[in-house]
């Protein structure tokens, strides 16, 4: 393109010619302009053209050219240089050719579009280009600005755009091309007074960026100038920013007036404009009024200048502005009188405003927050505008407490804080619960691991937890207690689970949970109730174990705050809560824990605070005002529990304080006592207690010592002599000894209320000097009892108290005077106290059989004796029944051997007899009764261990007695059929059981009673017999029809009673070696009854049969005819192929199969066993049937009767070599088990579990009658029973392998002979 411009370029300097001809230009071909300029100044362009560079900037250089030449020239080169060949040209050989000509373009032509045009340009040069070009156009533009040459114009506004646009490039620091900086700042500043709004704008816009780059400066010469310059800067920037309404003028002076902020400009200003204030009043008369007026203080013009930023739509002007507010703010020399202003200028209204449109964005959040922390200073002032604008903080901090270490979270929680603590009342209901559960999940978080927590946002989440708890408006039908719970378990879990944990954050999670539980205490429902029992937990549970494993490492206020905790848990509660948490605290080793604290914190403070909760925790576990001695004598009691031995065994004559120390040390030493704590060596405080009372003991003559010392004195001597006595020798005072027994009998003592340890109550029980009170305090106590029957709960933890528990344990340890003193009463007891007594030693007898022992040693059957031989006794059925189960239990738990003085028993069975048996008939019969059956069933039991043989005599013999048994037994063969509805429901039934126990207990007893005369076999008498047996037994025939008609308990006695007359038999005749003596019709009928029974539902019955039937099988005194008969028992092979059947189907076989099918394996053992075993046995046990039932064997279902049953198809020929080695796998495999499982012991324990948990109900002792029946009858049993060793029948059946097969090599080896 060729300008035809004619006009030489203006201003055009010689070096600039030389350069144009200095330079090379390589592009072909040459050419020249029309005006002749050389070719070297000309540049092709893509499109064919050419633009001559000094035509170019001749045309735009004067101000006369035709602006519309400009314009197109200038859009001709701005198309050029989007030409990468042209503008690299123009870079390479002339890159500041035009930097001169624009320029002047830029200050000569007020036209907006050759303006825009050319600010196009100037930045797409520099930009492209090296630093040199913005270097030298800010040179140019700067040098315009700061000559002074032009008048503000409007060519103005565009010089000065350029030059923050120049300035705004990031290339070096064009701000250091700048030659006159000050004239250029001065120039701008005066500027700022102008009228026109855009200058004003870029002009703020270049200060801005000059200042921005001047801060950035490291010449330390040109510092001074924005300091110099500076207030009349910032007064004239304030006042721009008040008059303008453009957010472009707002944004750029914001921008200005933050990096002033951010230098300390103006606190410097502030000071300046202080001082000229004070200067202006004294130099009032020499100006005039008009001049002092019309300028506002600095400060006043700054709050007002910000305001319409603040109300701005722009968001960014928005934030700008309050940035710059908050750096105001934060500035050195903003004053709180400077704060103050702006809050009352309504500036917190506005940022309170700007954070609630704010939508809790970050930006926005953390400005705002900041600026209202700083604007908090002025507390009186800002209370009034934070109260208006606390609604707006709570949904901000549900935002910031989301976000672990959130910039402004502690500020949010500091300012409503300061809200809720000043003005309490302002949390409306809906903020209480909205700020309880954001607390509440912060502290969960941060106790959970899931976000951190700063020491001083916790301490501000519980003080702000604390303050909403106060607030009026938490209480009331808010459901607080459930997050305030889990607040409270929070806080203080995340102090105690962080070992470096600041140490003050413990005391803020206590103060929380201190106001919790205050909280909790002030409202009533139950979710505060279950709030204080979780504190109350959290207390005993965390805070107590912590507390005593690491006391060493805390320091001295924290342990003051959690005694504060719990003194405050023990002040508010109610008794029975305090009493449980005191027993929860005290029981880990309090005592000695708070010594520990004095030790290591000696402060009177310390000392202060750990005597008064001890003294609160003493009146929970003993009683109201007992503490109060400690609580008065605190001030005077020293720290060290060697100090207080000392102070204890002064001499207290008429002095009061010594005194009243005194009784709190022994109270210390007491109440410690009790939870076996030891505040000091035994013999140290033994020798103190002796000290104690022998330099009191005028002040104990004269009666001045209350009851309550009395006892405790006592048994804190009692603990310490009990302790020597056991552990080591002590040498103890017999005349403090002497003095304390001589104090106890002048005192009324009650031992039944007081607590008192295990140990100092046995030596109590030792002593024979208190032989009288002790009864009397035991007779005390069973009057207690009566009307409180609870009291007579056995506890499984000893609570040194006088319990039952406690008497049970000195009654069964034999060293002490227990039993003695129990058996003393049970003699000469009022009969208004027969049932108190007689109930408490059934309880000692049931709880404990070793009770039963050391009562039976101090002849307690003489007692009982006594009891009935008075007849105003007896005449009470309640007293009766009593002293009935005192006796069966101790006969059912006491051992035989310690029954030798068989007289005094005798005396008391005859007179039991006497008094119900005899003297009434069996219809009539009522509990005392049976009872009597039941002691009577147990007399024979023991008799069988040759005790109580004359005893049990008597009652065998007795003529009424068996009188009675025939009658009865006659009257229900009577009933037939019908007698299976007389079960242990009705009262005939319940009678007909008790005399068959009876009956069967009788005939266990036989041998030891008539050892060696008894006939067994009489018991076969036949049917028609008219003469009844001389002592209690029933036929075996009315024993089989029992069976065969009676309900399902009288067939179980009935079955165990014909199998303990059958195994007699059997002894007898293969020790005697006689003959039957009954026929064989007789048999027949026993063996049709069993062989019905021996399917029967209830196993034992079964099993009983089963061997009922094994046994006669066994006798071999049937000839061959009888033999066959036998054999040909339909009933008998239906038996054993219902066993082959069900041991040889598949998958079948199981334990629980086996053991129903004992009774049948019995009856297959003993028909093999016989010399002519039945001919049918081989086909029932057939190859297949026996290859299935060891197949279904295994190491778990393999009994001791399967053993012998494969012992005896072994010894009959019945097993194949295939079986036998087959069988023999399984029973190696057994047998190894066997070895490493060793199960000894299951049935004793379950004896004696059962000897002691017997109750006062007959059908429960009717019941431990069958059990005693069950386990002796299994304890005789024999080769079939179940306690008998697997192991041996293995190892039985294995030799009787290796026998056959030995005797089968021989035979072979004879016949190969």
């Amino acid at each position: 393109m060729y300008f035809e411009d004619t006009e030489d370029l203006p201003d055009y300097e010689p070096e600039e010619e030389q350069f144009f001809e200095d330079s090379v230009y390589t592009d072909p071909p040459l050419t020249t302009c029309s005006q002749g300029h050389r070719s070297t100044l000309i540049l092709n362009t893509q499109e064919g053209g050419s633009i001559c560079l000094l035509c170019f900037s001749n045309l735009i250089s004067d101000p006369l050219s035709p602006t519309l030449h400009v314009s197109y020239a200038l859009s001709q080169l701005s198309h050029a240089l989007s030409q990468p060949p042209f503008l690299r040209s123009l870079l390479t050989f002339h890159p500041l050719l035009l930097v001169s000509p624009l320029v002047r373009a830029l200050s000569s032509f007020d036209d907006d579009a050759i303006a825009r045009q050319l600010l196009d340009l100037i930045p797409l040069l520099c930009t492209s280009a090296n630093s040199s070009v913005l270097e030298e156009f800010v040179a140019r533009v700067s040098d315009r600005l700061s000559s002074g040459a032009l008048a503000w114009s409007r060519r103005q506004v565009f010089m000065l755009h350029c030059l923050g646009l120049l300035l705004k490039c990031e290339k070096d620091n064009p701000y250091a091309q700048i030659r006159e900086k000050y004239g250029l700042f001065s120039n701008l500043v005066a500027g700022l007074q102008l009228p026109s709004e855009e200058i004003r704008g870029e002009i703020l816009f270049v200060l801005y960026r000059m200042s921005v780059l001047h801060c950035a400066s490291v010449d330390s010469d040109e510092t001074d100038i924005l300091s110099f310059l500076c207030p009349k800067l910032l007064r004239l920037s304030l006042e721009a920013l008040v008059k303008t309404q453009s957010d472009d003028v707002r944004l750029n002076c914001v921008a200005l007036l933050t990096v002033l902020a951010q230098r300390g400009v103006f606190g410097n200003a502030l000071a300046v404009d202080t001082v000229s204030m004070f200067s202006s009043e004294e130099d009032s008369l020499m100006q005039s009024v008009e001049d002092e007026t019309d300028e506002s203080p600095l400060n006043i013009l700054f709050a007002e200048a910000i305001k319409g930023p603040l109300l701005s739509t722009d968001s960014q002007v928005q934030i700008g502005t309050v940035n710059l507010l908050f750096h105001y703010l934060s500035s050195e020399g903003t004053s709180a009188k400077e704060i103050q202003v702006l809050v009352e200028e309504n500036i917190a209204d506005y940022v309170f405003e700007i954070l609630r449109l704010s939508e809790c964005k970050d930006p926005v959040v953390n400005s705002c927050l900041q600026v209202l922390d700083h604007l908090s200073k002025a507390q009186q002032a800002f209370k009034q505008r934070l109260v208006v604008g606390f609604a707006t903080l709570v949904p901000v901090l549900q935002y910031v407490a989301q976000i672990p270490f959130h910039p402004v979270q502690s500020q949010t929680l500091k300012l409503i804080w300061n809200c809720i603590s000043d003005c309490p009342g302002i949390p409306s209901a809906s903020h209480i619960k909205e700020l309880v559960l954001i607390l509440t999940r912060m502290l969960e978080k941060h106790a959970n691991g899931e976000m951190g927590m700063l020491p001083e946002t916790f301490a501000m989440v519980c003080s702000i937890f604390v303050s909403l708890l106060k607030s009026p408006s938490s209480h009331g039908t808010l459901s607080l207690a459930a997050p305030i719970k889990q607040a409270a378990q929070h806080a203080v879990l995340a102090c105690l689970n962080v070992s470096d944990s600041n140490p003050y954050q413990l005391q803020y999670s206590l103060f929380l949970l201190k106001e919790a539980y205050l909280y909790s205490r002030e409202e009533n429902s139950d979710d505060c109730a279950d709030l204080r029992n979780s504190i109350e937990d959290l207390c005993t549970v965390h805070l107590v174990p912590w507390l005593v494993n690491s006391f060493k490492e805390i320091e001295e206020e924290t342990i003051l705050g959690v005694l504060e905790m719990f003194s405050s848990a023990l002040l508010w509660n109610s008794n029975t809560q305090a009493i449980l948490f005191a027993e929860n605290i005290v029981s880990s080793s309090w005592f000695s824990l708070s010594f520990g604290f004095l030790g290591l914190f000696p402060t009177e403070r310390m000392k202060l605070k750990v005597y008064l909760i001890l003294g609160y925790l003493v009146d929970a576990i003993l009683g109201s005002d007992y503490g109060q001695p400690i609580r008065d004598a605190a001030p005077n009691l020293p720290s060290d529990p060697i100090d207080l031995l000392f102070l204890l065994g002064q001499k207290s004559f008429h002095n009061k304080e010594l005194s009243t120390s005194q009784s709190a040390i022994l109270t210390i030493l007491y109440a410690s006592s009790l939870y076996d704590e030891r505040l000091a060596d035994d013999k140290l405080v033994l020798a103190s207690l002796e000290q104690y009372i022998i330099s009191n003991c005028s002040e104990f003559q004269r009666g001045t010592t209350d009851l309550s010392s009395v006892t405790r004195l006592l048994y804190l001597y009692g603990l310490y002599r009990g302790l020597a006595k056991v552990s080591y020798q002590i040498p103890y005072s017999p005349e403090a000894e002497r003095i304390l027994i001589q104090l106890v009998n002048d005192h009324e003592w009650d031992l039944v209320s007081a607590r008192i340890h295990p140990m100092s109550l046995k030596w109590l029980f030792q002593q024979e000097k208190f032989y009288g009170l002790l009864c009397d305090q035991i007779l005390k106590f069973c009057r207690s009892n009566i009307s409180s029957s609870s009291d007579i709960i056995v506890h499984n933890k000893s609570s040194c108290i006088l319990n039952v528990q406690s008497i049970v344990e000195l009654v069964a340890a034999g060293d002490n005077y227990g039993a003695r003193i129990f058996v003393c009463l049970l003699t000469d007891v009022q009969e208004h106290d027969i049932i108190a007594l007689v109930e408490l030693l059934t309880t000692i007898v049931n709880i404990s059989p070793a009770a039963s022992e050391e009562l039976c040693l101090q002849n307690i059957g003489n007692a009982i004796h006594a009891l009935y031989h008075g007849m105003s006794h007896t005449s009470s059925s309640q007293i009766s029944t009593a002293v009935l189960l005192l006796i069966f239990k101790i006969i059912s738990s006491v051992q035989p051997e310690t029954l030798s003085d068989d007289e005094i028993w005798l005396a008391l069975i005859t007179k039991l007899m006497d008094c119900f048996i005899i003297t009434e008939p069996a219809d009539r019969w009522r509990e005392n009764h049976l009872l009597v059956i039941a002691i009577l069933c147990l007399f024979f039991n023991h008799c069988t261990a040759e005790t109580l043989v004359e005893a049990s005599k008597t009652i065998l013999f007795s003529s009424s007695l068996v009188s009675v048994i025939d009658s009865m037994i006659h009257e229900a063969l009577l009933k037939g059929p019908a007698l299976v509805d007389h079960d242990e429901g009705t009262s005939y039934g319940e009678h007909l059981l008790f005399v068959l126990l009876l009956n069967y207990f009788s005939l266990k007893s036989l041998d030891a009673v008539l050892p060696g005369l008894v006939d067994w076999q009489s018991f076969f008498d036949p049917l028609d017999r008219t003469q009844p047996l001389s002592f209690i037994g029933i036929p075996c025939h009315d024993l089989c029809r029992l069976m065969y008609f009676g309900s399902p308990p009288v067939k179980l006695v009935a079955s165990y009673t014909l199998l303990e007359l059958f195994t007699r038999i059997s002894d007898q005749r293969n020790r005697r070696s006689e003959e039957s003596k009954c026929n064989i019709e007789y048999l027949v009928s026993v063996i049709t009854v069993l062989e019905g029974l021996v399917f029967y539902g209830d196993t034992r019955v079964a099993v009983n049969c089963g061997l009922c039937l094994s046994m006669i099988l066994g006798w071999e005194m049937l000839d061959v005819q009888e033999t066959v008969v036998i054999g040909k028992q339909n009933w008998s092979r239906l038996i054993v192929e219902e066993l082959k059947v069900s041991l040889s189907v598949p998958s079948i076989a199981s334990n629980r199969i086996i053991n129903h099918h004992k009774p049948a394996i019995y009856v297959a053992i003993a028909l093999l066993k016989l010399q002519s075993a039945p001919g049918w046995m081989r086909s029932v046990f057939d190859s297949p049937s026996i290859s299935g039932i060891i197949k279904n064997l295994t190491t778990t279902n393999v009994t001791s009767e399967i053993v012998v049953l494969f012992q005896e198809l072994l010894s009959s020929g019945c097993l194949e070599t295939e079986h036998i080695a087959s069988l023999t796998r399984v029973l190696q495999v057994c047998r190894k088990r066997l070895y490493t499982d060793n199960r000894k012991g299951d049935y004793e324990d379950e004896h004696i579990k059962k000897g002691v948990t017997i109750s006062d109900d007959l059908g429960e002792i009717r019941e431990y009658l069958m059990y005693l029946m069950s386990s002796e009858n299994k304890n005789s049993r024999g080769l079939y029973l179940e306690n008998n060793s697997l192991l041996e029948e293995i190892e039985l059946f294995f030799t009787t392998l290796t026998i056959q097969e030995d005797s089968l090599r021989k035979e072979n080896s004879y016949k190969y002979t």
